[in-house]
């Protein structure tokens, strides 16, 4: 069952084996010394992110929860491999603000969600570890530092919530008596999409670069028939779920609530469309987790 409210069987078929063939030529790509070497840093970070996308897409898609973690191990083989390569490249301006959840609104969110994502899926502790080294940022902000501790008790919490808009709702939502967990937290799901808009100009710093929104913000509106669009979910509600076992049960149905990431067995806490066609699932397991062996070294 498609549990994106937009995009037909055909749409999501035709995208996710899109997404799945690009990750693959990417990689081979990036093994070519091509092209230039200042760029090659950002190319492959480019691959991270697809895996991330590609992770949102197959969700949305309707496809089975237990799939979506075979991205990780590809996903943090590439931002690894970015890393590596920017060491020599990125100037030490170019690393905060790439990095620093305090002046990059977009890596902020990108964070919340693979916390979120690995949460959900249980991942291995030792990717967990890897993402949490690629995260940084320990001690920076004292929502997201809360829910990555729920894992690693040993993170440093910060004090500061770098994004009141929107994430003050979700903090109040985590703070309330579990009485008013669920109402609150329906509350940060409703307004997610409205007011992550533009919740950079709530930040506790001046950001790197101006906003309008976040990257990913207006697809669906935008090259839609592109396949740009791989679903709007508001992940850190699962994030915090998980973390604190929280009551979601006001979330479920709700457009931008992920609920299935919680609910790998079914059923779907989506409404079935008039469109219901699944489409196909799609063996990538051993294409989109080989970036170690491409590379010639084991993880």
């Amino acid at each position: 069952m498609i549990r994106a409210p937009l995009g037909d069987s055909r749409y999501w078929s035709e995208w996710v084996e899109y997404g799945d063939e690009r990750i693959v030529e990417a990689f081979e790509t990036a093994r070519t010394p091509a092209g230039d070497p200042d760029y090659a840093p950002q190319y492959v970070f480019i691959i991270a992110q697809n895996h991330w996308h590609q992770m949102l897409s197959r969700y949305s898609a309707g496809c089975p929860i237990a799939d979506l973690s075979r991205y990780f191990p590809g996903l943090l083989d590439a931002w690894e491999e970015a890393e590596r390569l920017g060491a020599s490249v990125w100037t030490p301006e170019q690393q905060l603000t790439r990095h620093s959840w305090r002046v990059n609104y977009d890596h902020y969110i990108v964070c919340f969600w693979l916390v979120g994502l690995g949460l959900a899926m249980e991942i291995p502790d030792d990717q967990w570890q890897r993402l949490l080294v690629l995260i940084g940022n320990e001690g920076e902000d004292v929502l997201l530092d809360r829910i990555i501790a729920s894992r690693s008790p040993a993170r440093t919490v910060g004090s500061v919530l770098l994004y009141p808009k929107p994430y003050g709702r979700l903090l109040a939502a985590v703070d309330a008596p579990v009485d008013a967990q669920a109402s609150k937290l329906e509350a940060f799901v409703s307004h997610w999409y409205q007011e992550i808009r533009t919740g950079a100009k709530t930040g506790s710093d001046p950001q790197a670069v101006n906003y309008k929104h976040p990257y990913w913000y207006t697809y669906g509106d935008e090259n839609f028939d592109g396949g740009a669009y791989f679903g709007r979910w508001c992940v850190e509600a699962v994030a915090a779920v998980k973390a604190f076992d929280m009551d979601d049960s006001q979330c479920l149905g709700l457009e931008h609530y992920p609920g299935d990431l919680l609910r790998p067995n079914g059923p779907s806490t989506h409404s079935a469309r008039k469109e219901v066609e699944p489409p196909a699932v799609l063996a990538v397991e051993n294409k989109v987790g080989f970036w170690a062996k491409l590379l010639g070294r084991r993880k």
